[in-house]
């Protein structure tokens, strides 16, 4: 049974895009194949953080990596998330929401779940003036 695309609050959006796309390519853009393709180089990865008072946590999905495969890099401020698989790369930048003291890094890799944690550091150094 097909379902009625009048029910589908977004299906004018949908068309519309597919209309500006068709004219911007010149040719047939199909939404459904767009949206239901597979993913591959150059897609987002999905990225949580959470903040407490003394740490940051970083949760990243990387589905289909090896552990010996994931290069981690830390700044104090941006962690650097970087992995490959025979599918698809990772290069992520993750602005971290405070000051974080990176040789305290911990990080856990688990069915493809990466969690990584850091304490947090001093978010400034007081400076005395002579």
């Amino acid at each position: 049974m097909r379902r009625d695309d009048r029910d589908d609050p977004f299906d004018d959006l949908f068309r519309e895009i597919e209309r500006v796309m068709n004219e911007m390519m010149g040719g047939e853009f199909d939404m459904e194949v767009e949206r239901n393709g597979p993913t591959g180089f150059g897609t987002e990865t999905h990225v949580d953080i959470h903040e407490t008072d003394d740490a940051v946590r970083v949760i990243a999905d990387l589905p289909g990596v090896e552990k010996s495969d994931i290069d981690l890099q830390c700044d104090g401020e941006t962690l650097t998330i970087g992995a490959a698989s025979d599918h698809r790369e990772y290069d992520e930048r993750v602005r971290l929401p405070a000051q974080v003291d990176e040789h305290s890094a911990s990080a856990t890799y688990n069915n493809g779940v990466l969690e990584v944690s850091f304490e947090k550091s001093d978010e400034s150094a007081d400076i005395d003036v002579q």
